[in-house]
């Protein structure tokens, strides 16, 4: 879901994101079961490199960001002279994507996990630090585009809404979110029996009272 604090605008978008299409079976209660969610927290080698279903079961850069890069620039308006943060960089594919396509682009990155930090991958290494995401180290309107993919919702309610106010003071009003969201009961069953981290899944309603 794309936010526009600034503008008091929201509305959702697809940029088109490649999931993998590589079958994924996971029998029902083998996952999301509290031994998982235990690994899954600590957020290191096993939750990313580890076993399936336990977390990614292998976290490695295959250049999905890069088939849809020219829509994000286009999008969003970007180009050499702007500066980007990416909220949750994980191991910095997207930051890496974009500095392909962008070469002078400023990037930045925030990530929690020292694991990942460490194996970012070394052509944006030193662009990312380790640091939570609902505070954020940076100047008010430092960034003209704030990504965080799929990191908002695994942070509390409270969390939640202090990190959105971090990417409203941090940035200049154009953001990409994506977040935990349902609009059925099953949808929300669905989703509670895969996810490892996610803490805050609300209806697409609720998400909307929220923003």
């Amino acid at each position: 879901m794309l936010v526009k604090i600034k503008e008091a605008l929201m509305r959702e978008f697809d940029v088109g994101y490649p999931h993998s299409q590589s079958p994924r079976p996971i029998k029902k209660g083998n996952r999301a079961n509290i031994r998982n969610k235990i690994i899954a927290w600590e957020q290191g080698k096993e939750f990313y490199d580890g076993n399936r279903s336990s977390g990614y079961g292998g976290f490695s850069y295959d250049g999905r960001w890069s088939k849809i890069m020219p829509k994000i620039i286009e999008e969003y308006g970007l180009s050499e002279g702007s500066s980007v943060l990416e909220i949750g960089s994980k191991k910095g594919f997207f930051l890496y994507d974009l500095k392909q396509a962008l070469p002078e682009i400023k990037v930045r990155g925030q990530e929690m996990s020292s694991y990942l930090i460490d194996n970012t991958m070394e052509p944006v290494q030193e662009f990312v630090q380790l640091g939570g995401y609902d505070l954020l180290p940076f100047k008010n309107n430092e960034f003209d585009f704030v990504m965080a993919f799929g990191c908002v919702y695994i942070l509390n309610l409270k969390g939640v809404m202090d990190c959105l106010r971090e990417i409203q003071r941090v940035g200049k009003g154009k953001s990409y979110i994506t977040v935990g969201a349902y609009r059925t009961e099953e949808e929300k069953d669905l989703f509670l029996e895969w996810t490892l981290l996610g803490t805050t899944i609300l209806h697409v309603d609720e998400w909307l009272e929220v923003f």
